[in-house]
């Protein structure tokens, strides 16, 4: 299924330890799914539209925060944009609470995010993978060959050379490793601990 391969090899590739990948919030910032969502609750009055993105546990404070929110935000323009920017923040901090991370305030929209999350939501908005599945295809088996050609490199060491060794070692444990995960994920052997959403 298509799904399950786009999942399982994002979720590789957010979960390998390499230095030069860097895994971006998406839902954080003010052109996010979850300010969207508020932005939509806040114009039409239908709290709904923010509560699929807040766990079952958050929904109370949510909805009373979105009740104070609609009475502040008709007295004047600066309330409505106080009470707007407080019910979008208090929305994405309960959203990446019911995910274990922290909020760190509203990030600015048009961020870089990198060329994997703006694929993804175009899949979504399609509703073609094409592009993502070869943008995640193209991406892992760069990563491969470069661990690849590292271990091949290393591993006719100099026995009598402990440093050239471990450098060798080191470059056998990633490229096995990137193997494993990615086989594992890939056909499913190997579960992914993620917090459901409970309605």
């Amino acid at each position: 299924m298509k799904y399950k391969f786009l999942r399982t090899t994002a979720v590789l590739i957010s979960f390998l330890f390499f230095s030069d990948f860097q895994l971006f919030a998406h839902c954080d910032g003010l052109d996010g799914p979850v300010v969207k969502a508020a932005q939509k609750s806040l114009e039409t009055g239908n709290i709904k539209f923010t509560l699929i993105w807040i766990k079952k546990d958050f929904e109370q404070e949510l909805n009373n925060l979105f009740e104070k929110t609609l009475t502040v935000m008709n007295r004047s323009p600066e309330a409505r944009e106080i009470a707007d920017n407080y019910f979008f923040e208090t929305a994405v901090r309960l959203h990446r609470t019911g995910e274990g991370e922290p909020f760190t305030g509203l990030k600015p929209a048009g961020r870089d995010l990198g060329p994997a999350i703006p694929a993804a939501d175009l899949a979504i908005e399609t509703n073609s993978s094409e592009q993502v599945q070869n943008l995640l295809q193209q991406s892992s088996e760069k990563k491969l060959n470069e661990l690849f050609d590292r271990v091949i490199h290393a591993k006719n060491f100099d026995e009598n050379n402990v440093a050239a060794g471990r450098e060798f070692v080191e470059a056998y444990i990633q490229f096995i490793h990137f193997t494993e995960m990615y086989y594992g994920l890939s056909s499913g052997g190997m579960e992914i601990h993620h917090e459901e959403h409970e309605f």
